[in-house]
């Protein structure tokens, strides 16, 4: 959740154990909520979340969820983490709402915005920016304007954490 959306996290928490899921847990205020659902159909639960966010804090946000394989999928295959070294402090990952059309990836590819560079995959952009994520041009408005899906963008550390909430919970140990 951006700054112009500001809902508390305990509220949001709240929000999520209301609408039947279970072993809820929210990371910083960041708009990052780990939980469990009996429900199997990702759309559906982002489609529940999104309506009860409308209904009880009159807010239309988009709401992108990964389960916890998919992001342990996602974080071994970051091709920017090549054995060690890196500063994680320049990875981010930008989370796609939906696959974008082949087309559009690929009038992206061929730009060049040095020093940062990104990588498509599905999905999922990796991103490195040696200068910052604040100083770059591949922002979420750029790769929602160029690719026309919803985008969001988390440093490496908090895709980190949240994984491992995920994991305690996967677990038993949430």
């Amino acid at each position: 959740m951006s700054g112009k959306n500001l809902i508390k996290m305990d509220a949001l928490k709240s929000l999520y154990s209301g609408l039947g899921f279970v072993n809820v847990t929210t990371y910083i205020q960041s708009g990052n909520v780990v939980f469990q659902s009996e429900l199997n159909d990702t759309a559906t639960v982002g489609q529940l979340i999104s309506d009860g966010i409308l209904n009880l804090f009159q807010l239309r946000v988009p709401v992108l969820i990964r389960e916890y394989n998919e992001l342990k999928t996602i974080l071994k295959a970051n091709p920017f983490l090549n054995g060690g070294g890196e500063d994680i402090s320049k990875l981010h990952i930008t989370f796609l709402s939906e696959l974008p059309e082949e087309s559009r990836v690929q009038s992206i590819l061929d730009a060049s915005f040095n020093p940062d560079e990104f990588f498509v995959n599905g999905k999922t952009v990796y991103l490195l920016c040696p200068n910052g994520y604040g100083n770059t041009k591949l922002s979420n408005s750029f790769f929602e304007s160029k690719l026309k899906v919803t985008a969001t963008t988390r440093n490496l550390r908090t895709i980190y954490e949240l994984e491992r909430i995920g994991g305690l919970i996967e677990n038993g140990g949430g």
